[in-house]
Parts: C-alpha cells; sequence; structure tokens
C-alpha cells in the first residue's frame, strides 16, 4: 500500500446556502500530515496529507465558525495529529478520539485537557480488524459524564448493536445514521429500525451526514434528502451536521463540499431546525460552556 489516495475535492464551490453565525461542521477529520503524524501500520488506506492548514481553510471557504475533528481511522490510536489541529484552531475546534481500550485515566484526562470530548468506536470491518464490544463498554465506563461515545456501523447490523449501545453509560452519538439505505424512503427498514433505536434512549443522537456516501443516485441526492428530512423534523435536538471531509475513501467521487452544504436546508427547511442542527446542537455537546 504505497499509492497516496487523494478523496476531496481541490476547487470546492461556494455554497448559496449561508450559513447561521457560529456554525459547527462536526464531522471532520485531518490526515497527517505524514511526516509529522505518521499513519498506523494497521492502516487500511494511505490518504495524502490533508492537515489543519486545509480543514480551516474549507471551514472559511464554507462559512463554518468551528469544527469537530474525528479521529480518521488511517492514523490508528495516535491521536496526534487531531490534537495538533485542535491546538491550532485557537479554542474553535474539539475533538473525537480512537483509544485504545487499555489507556490509563490519566491519558483520558490529558486527551480532555487537548480538547477531545468523546472517544469513537468502529465497526466497519473494512476499516478495522477487531471491535471488541466487551473492551469497549469497559472504557466507556470511565469516560466523564461530559463525555460521549460515537459509533461508526452499517445497518445491517443495527440489531446486533442494540444490547451493546444500551449499555453505554454516556450519551451516544450515531455517525451517519448507521448508514442506512435511503432509497427505501423514510418509512422504509433501514430508517424505521433506525428510529426505532433513536426512540430506546433519549441520549442518543446522530449526524445526518454524507448524502455522497449513502445516495448512489448522486446529487441532488433526491432519496437523501426525502429519508433524511423527516428524521431531523422528528428529532430535532439530537441531531448534528458536518462536511465529512476529506472523505476518506471516496477518491472515485471527491464530493464538492459547498454542494454537501446546499443539502443542508433541504433537510432542515426553517431557520430553526437549520439553528439547531448547525449552532444548538453541537455546541451542547461539544462547547457545553458556551465559548
Amino acid at each position: 500500500m504505497s499509492e497516496r489516495i487523494i478523496s476531496w475535492h481541490p476547487d470546492p464551490s461556494k455554497p448559496k446556502y449561508s450559513l447561521p453565525p457560529g456554525a459547527v461542521d462536526a464531522h471532520c477529520h485531518v490526515f497527517g500530515p505524514q511526516a509529522l503524524f505518521p499513519f498506523s501500520p494497521k492502516a487500511k488506506y494511505l490518504p495524502g496529507d490533508a492537515g489543519p492548514d486545509k480543514l480551516f481553510a474549507l471551514r472559511d471557504h464554507l462559512g463554518f465558525s468551528r469544527n469537530v475533528i474525528v479521529q480518521a481511522s488511517c492514523h490508528g490510536t495516535d491521536n496526534s495529529a487531531t490534537l495538533d489541529a485542535i491546538a491550532k484552531s485557537n479554542g474553535m475546534a474539539r475533538g473525537v478520539a480512537v483509544v485504545d481500550p487499555d489507556i490509563t485515566d490519566a491519558e483520558l484526562e490529558a486527551l480532555h485537557q487537548g480538547g477531545i470530548r468523546g472517544i469513537r468506536f468502529n465497526f466497519l470491518k473494512r476499516l478495522v480488524d477487531n471491535a471488541p464490544k466487551d473492551k469497549f463498554l469497559a472504557v466507556a465506563g470511565r469516560l466523564r459524564k461530559d463525555w460521549h461515545v460515537v459509533i461508526y456501523f452499517e445497518a445491517d447490523i443495527l440489531e446486533e448493536m442494540k444490547n451493546f449501545i444500551a449499555n453505554i453509560p454516556v450519551p451516544v452519538v450515531i455517525d451517519h445514521m448507521g448508514r442506512p439505505d435511503v432509497s427505501q424512503g423514510p418509512d422504509g427498514p433501514d430508517m424505521t429500525a433506525f428510529r426505532a433505536l433513536l426512540d430506546s434512549r433519549e441520549d442518543i443522537w446522530t449526524k445526518v451526514t454524507c448524502p455522497d456516501r449513502l445516495d448512489p443516485a448522486g446529487p441532488p441526492y433526491a432519496d437523501f434528502v426525502a429519508s433524511v428530512r423527516p428524521l431531523v423534523e422528528d428529532y430535532s435536538n439530537r441531531v448534528l451536521w458536518g462536511t465529512d471531509w476529506p472523505h476518506p475513501n471516496m477518491q472515485d467521487l471527491l464530493p464538492d463540499d459547498g454542494g454537501l452544504v446546499d443539502v443542508i436546508p433541504q433537510i432542515a427547511i426553517t431557520e430553526e431546525l437549520q439553528q439547531k442542527l448547525l449552532v444548538g446542537n453541537p455546541m451542547c455537546l461539544y462547547w457545553p460552556e458556551g465559548n
């Protein structure tokens, strides 16, 4: 695995939609730079460098104010690149780490001081070799109560995830709605099952993200919009949005980030819903102190 993968658009458009002041890109990543932050030897892909300078330039281009940087699987459990980006953000970024279940309490506290506010459990077999639920629950039980757990899985394993999720003792955030088949529509089996999961706990949040991943028909992402808009309306206090930049493993598509932003007013159709999705909700999770 020697060829570096470029998965982001070289010239994203300027969105037609104007984001509200204080808008948060609540799901993005950094890759390297490799010379400073080598990739994990277990990485399933080897991306090009996409460090904080590029991320913050995109933030400004799109009109966001803040970022939540989620540790990318290519960096394994070494969160140095994510922490470096947070440190360079002038307080305008927070993060989600990936940790070894044997991490010490002192190391968790150091992550908190570095701006981390949650840990991520990845259950995508194409990205990780091992996802031990028992060890994940053990480390979740040692988290600060103002942290949360982010979980990434696909719709076909939702049923087997239910008991695991029920036993997590802190709030839970589901990445990309558990990757439902949006072509089924808002009342299809995948979205119905996901709604049942949200109904099982009042502290399960979700990211209504990645039309580029979830809607194979592509722009204007009509199936994604039709399936996700009712979810945003019915769970308006528990939804987040993010670009997913630099779009890991999307090298054959190169999503236009400006076009992705323009999907937002189609799934959150009122100013009140947009304010919750982009400002109120992510601030509650990542900047509860309000600044």
